[in-house]
């Protein structure tokens, strides 16, 4: 087996470094300031859009959750899903540069896994009646928790 020279490292100016700047301000004219804070600390604009996508919808179901009754848990409404389009979401991922996942269970309890591109989603989230068996589950921490350890920097 011959050993093959690595490939050379792509010029710095195609790889841009964000550091420290900060995501555009979301515009929700019925967040207070506060709330508009909270949903963009520690976002950091990100190169791969898919992962910049993926930041931002974990920002937002993690706002979600914070309205939910404690018997309820996030789930969604995602066009071109069969049946009634709904889905019990039990975690997003992304695999770069385009594709955003959505992990969770249909109406009659099956997994599911939703593949999208970025550019394409649209994601109604709503509550959904956590099973009696459980608690209900909180995505939004451990999405954020993610966004931080691929934090940039």
């Amino acid at each position: 087996m011959t050993d093959k020279p690595a490939s050379p490292p792509a010029p710095p100016a195609f790889v841009p470094d964000w550091g420290d700047t900060p995501c555009p301000k979301p515009v929700l004219p019925a967040a207070t300031p506060e709330q508009t804070a909270a949903m963009m600390d520690g976002v950091r604009m990100r190169e791969n859009p898919a992962e910049w996508a993926f930041v931002r919808l974990s920002k937002l179901i993690e706002d979600f959750e914070k309205g939910l009754d404690k018997d309820d848990e996030v789930g969604a409404r995602i066009v071109g899903l069969p049946g009634d389009g709904t889905m019990s979401i039990d975690d997003v991922g992304f695999w770069g540069p385009d594709f955003i996942m959505f992990l969770g269970r249909n109406a009659d309890g099956k997994p599911v896994r939703l593949i999208q591109h970025y550019g394409q989603i649209n994601v109604l989230l709503d509550a959904r009646k956590r099973p009696e068996e459980r608690p209900a589950r909180r995505i939004g921490f451990q999405l954020s928790e993610l966004v931080r350890k691929t934090s940039p920097g």
